[in-house]
């Protein structure tokens, strides 16, 4: 199978890793190609090939893409990204194309991905499987009726199936999508996506890391590092008032995280406290840990419940897709949402010696959704071929 997966990430890397999960699986059954268009993301995968767009990615509004070369306008970087779009699939013509989040989200690219999606359609361009890949909750809109209808008319006319990356039987496509029954073509469920290392022994891993058997390990992220960057100060401060020197903190800022507050961070940093931008061993940092504390992404999110950590998780407050989500897993597994009102030192400190009284867990729910994915689109293509 030769395979295309459109990824644009365009405020942090969550989306950008959960497909990067789902194409290491399904490059064990075909040729892959990932197509992106935000911010460059280092990637060390030799059979993954990368087709990069000219980067679009949010403004500091979060309400409008601009262009990250300067030297273009954005109308001239939508007909160059259009352009170069539509010559990829006239040229490589994959057997399957998978769009991640659109025509749920990603409204903005319409411009680039309705010609290509028509071609296909119309076969003028190739002829292929098309499919749409979603995570398990959708961002709430004020125009819901107008929403789930131009969802609906595309995914009817355009699409050949809907991967929902979640677990019907924990959170529905239709908690927050009410027309799910108006979609003619298939959905599957996959699971939810998480990264499934071969974890040795967790003494092991603390042992390579540096953590002595006898620290409280707390380990603290926010993701790509665009926003939330107000928690880890906030850890910082907490710090003072835990006592106990077993306690120790790992900071990881993101890449995403400015040079002025990574800078003011690290020179915040004490015996107990380590501040780093990034690290390619974010899992193994999760399994040593005795306690997580990070925003509430969902690819954070099902990392903390592979590891089996308990947490402190911060949800992103302008809609309602992260708390949702850790709400319901909070009655499952030890986790527990952080507040605004919880970033004051001596509150957060409290939570924070709480919470490392826990003890580790199996995860409540399904986190193979890219093997599944890739089980599925397999079935799929053999099944639907045109």
């Amino acid at each position: 199978m030769k395979i295309a997966y459109y990824c644009q990430h365009v405020l942090g890397i969550g989306h950008f890793h959960r497909s990067l999960e789902i194409c290491r699986e399904l490059v064990k059954h075909g040729e892959v190609t990932m197509i992106t268009g935000g911010a460059p993301v280092p990637v060390d995968e030799k059979e993954i090939s990368l087709f990069q767009l000219p980067p679009l990615v949010m403004d500091t509004d979060f309400k409008n893409l601009t262009p990250i070369d300067q030297k273009q306008s954005l109308a001239e970087t939508k007909k160059t990204r259009a352009r170069i779009l539509k010559k990829f699939f006239k040229t490589h013509r994959p057997e399957i194309f998978l769009v991640e989040l659109y025509p749920f989200g990603r409204k903005a690219f319409r411009f680039e991905l309705d010609p290509v999606l028509q071609g296909i359609r119309n076969k003028s361009l190739c002829n292929c499987l098309t499919l749409c890949s979603v995570r398990d909750i959708l961002v709430e809109r004020h125009d819901t009726d107008k929403f789930e209808n131009r969802i609906i008319v595309a995914l009817n006319s355009l699409f050949d199936g809907v991967l929902v990356h979640g677990d019907k039987n924990f959170i529905p496509l239709d908690s927050t999508f009410s027309r799910v029954n108006d979609i003619v073509i298939p959905v599957a469920y996959t699971g939810y996506v998480s990264p499934q290392p071969l974890f040795p022994e967790r003494s092991n891993i603390r042992n390579a890391l540096g953590i002595a058997p006898e620290t409280h390990q707390i380990v603290a992220s926010i993701g790509g590092g665009s926003v939330g960057i107000e928690l880890l100060y906030a850890l910082v401060k907490a710090m003072k008032y835990i006592r106990d020197s077993r306690v120790k903190l790992q900071i990881f800022t993101g890449p995403y995280t400015g040079q002025h507050d990574v800078g003011q961070l690290q020179a915040m940093e004490t015996d107990n406290i380590t501040v780093e931008s990034f690290t390619p061993h974010f899992e193994s940092w999760l399994r040593a840990a005795d306690l997580s504390v990070s925003m509430a992404g969902y690819n954070t999110t099902m990392n903390t419940l592979a590891a089996g950590v308990p947490a402190l998780l911060y949800p992103f407050s302008q809609n309602q897709e992260q708390r949702l989500r850790v709400s319901k897993l909070a009655k499952l597994a030890p986790l527990k949402i952080v507040e605004k009102d919880d970033l004051s030192p001596q509150q957060l400190a409290f939570l924070m010696l709480n919470q490392l009284q826990k003890k580790r867990y199996t995860s409540p729910i399904s986190l193979d959704g890219a093997a599944k994915t890739a089980a599925q689109v397999q079935l799929w293509h053999s099944t639907m071929k045109k």
